[in-house]
């Protein structure tokens, strides 16, 4: 993994991404490289950024409009190859089993907590760089 991590926020609330970078902080956890954020508010943005490359990890609201970030990872799980993880944002706690249906690899609620958040985004970026080692 490079020296700093690339994480792409996607939503269409500029608040939402806002609360995520603050949650994750400049490094979500001691044995994680700090953080770089890329935002996107569109699926065309998110897309484009994936096929670019160089995306760690991808932090998606699942209560975006109009394509919601469960419908997004889904369609990322099938047309980016090697998709960076997934951290899904859901509305409810009883939205797990979408969050699964998504193939989203950890999930969160909102409101964000800034601690669930920075352990499952240093959880998979920890997850990211087993993987690339």
């Amino acid at each position: 993994m490079q020296p700093t991590a690339t994480v792409l926020v996607y939503s269409d609330d500029s608040g939402t991404r806002q609360q995520v970078r603050l949650a994750a902080g400049r490094r979500p956890a001691p044995d994680v490289p700090p953080v770089e954020f890329v935002e996107c508010a569109t699926l065309p943005a998110v897309l484009s950024a994936l096929e670019d490359g160089g995306i760690d990890v991808c932090v998606l609201d699942g209560e975006a409009v109009p394509a919601g970030g469960m419908g997004v990872c889904r369609q990322i799980k099938d047309e980016i190859f090697r998709c960076p993880p997934v951290l899904l944002l859901i509305g409810r706690p009883q939205d797990a089993w979408l969050a699964t249906w998504s193939r989203a690899e950890a999930a969160v609620t909102h409101p964000i907590d800034p601690v669930a958040l920075a352990d499952s985004l240093a959880g998979l970026l920890r997850q990211r760089r087993s993987v690339d080692a």
